[in-house]
């Protein structure tokens, strides 16, 4: 959306406010003055972004995220027109803190809601495009990571909440899987704990071999990883979105959240989901009559995930993105 706003309008000074782990992926933006917002320093944490805002006045600001602590943020920011979301996607009292509500699109992907601010401003549509700045260091070293002439299987298993995450079991066999049709498979992700012991688990159970780099990489490496592999599975985390952001097929692994709203855009096709089984389950409502947000809150949600399920999307995946030579 940034982005799409800098094509259109060049000379647009723009400031952006994120958290402190986004900034280490986005701060070196071409043109962009990102302020990295720490939500674990409580009120400090206002009053630092408050002083860094003092002075500055904006002709309009873009309120896209719906969390009360980002509406606080915005009593100190000075501007003429306040974007915010009309009341289909509006939560946590923002309507009061906004002037200019956005019409929601028909699709409930959350980047198409966001691209709905551009499109208000008068930014022309266009289809979502990123350009994300790598170092040569950074590309330097996810090349050292592939040691092969195979085609290269990055798999995230962990996000940051424990109940996104599939079975270490189900990676293991879709791992062994991926090596049997002549993959190198990689598996990368954050040093949290979290994280770290679930590829341990991977790894111990798969009888291919990978090589485990989670907790080894900064979001830059991770990000030039990424781009540099084949094909990439990982459930609703952040490298899903950056794997679409350098257009490295996606095979996310959804149960949580409707992947037609989360899910990686581009990529919807090539989803595993158990949302609507799920969903459906637990509340007993059909899937068309469930809310926008209407999350799964069982944590074993995502053991309804089957891994030959898994397989055969890694096959069509494979297929359509000739990803492998066929074997004569």
């Amino acid at each position: 959306m940034v982005q799409a706003i800098q094509r259109q309008w060049p000379t647009t000074k723009i400031t952006w406010i994120m958290g402190k782990a986004e900034a280490q992926l986005l701060s070196d933006l071409p043109g962009i003055h990102v302020i990295p917002f720490d939500k674990k320093l409580g009120w400090k944490g206002y009053t630092q972004l408050w002083r860094q805002l003092k002075g500055q006045k904006f002709d309009a600001l873009l309120h896209m995220q719906t969390a009360l602590r980002a509406s606080i943020a915005s009593l100190g920011i000075r501007a003429k027109i306040r974007l915010g979301f009309d009341q289909t996607r509006s939560s946590d009292l923002q309507k009061w803190f906004i002037n200019h509500p956005v019409p929601s699109p028909q699709s409930p992907h959350v980047l198409d809601g966001f691209m709905a601010f551009a499109h208000e401003l008068g930014i022309h549509k266009s289809e979502p495009h990123w350009e994300l700045p790598l170092s040569e260091q950074d590309k330097t070293w996810a090349t050292a990571q592939i040691t092969s002439a195979k085609p290269t299987l990055i798999i995230v298993p962990g996000a940051s909440k424990a109940f996104k995450n599939w079975t270490a079991e189900g990676y293991a066999k879709v791992a062994e899987y991926a090596v049997q049709r002549g993959m190198e498979v990689i598996l990368a992700g954050s040093p949290a704990k979290v994280e770290i012991k679930l590829a341990e688990q991977v790894v111990t159970q798969c009888q291919a071999p990978l090589l485990n780099l989670v907790g080894q990489s900064s979001l830059k490496q991770m990000l030039a990883l990424l781009a540099q592999a084949d094909l990439v599975i990982a459930p609703d985390t952040g490298p899903a979105h950056m794997a679409v952001a350098v257009s490295t097929p996606v095979i996310g692994l959804y149960a949580h959240h409707n992947p037609q709203r989360t899910g990686p855009y581009r990529y919807l096709d090539y989803v595993v989901s158990a949302y609507r089984e799920a969903i459906e389950a637990e509340t007993g409502i059909s899937l068309s009559q469930q809310a926008w947000r209407s999350r799964v809150k069982a944590e074993d949600a995502m053991i309804r995930i089957q891994s030959k399920t898994v397989c055969d999307m890694l096959d069509k995946a494979l297929s359509d993105f000739e990803i492998l030579e066929e074997t004569p």
